[in-house]
């Protein structure tokens, strides 16, 4: 249900927050690869997380640049 309700709210954004909202998340998935290096990440499954996160945003953008065709 929770995934559900994030894919929704991805699908309501324009492309520039979608954007915006890619760029935020490979930031985060940056910081906690180099937390996780370094030993400092107590939540290793957010990697695995923000991994699909980004994917799900990269669908959202994809499906948009096929329906605007």
């Amino acid at each position: 249900m929770k995934i559900n309700k994030y894919v929704e709210d991805l699908k309501t954004k324009s492309a520039a927050e979608l954007s915006e909202e890619l760029v935020a998340a490979k930031k985060e998935l940056f910081n906690l690869r180099f937390q996780n290096a370094t030993n400092q990440l107590d939540n290793t499954s957010r990697i695995k997380e923000v991994r699909k996160n980004i994917a799900r945003i990269q669908t959202v953008i994809t499906e948009q640049a096929k329906a605007a065709k």
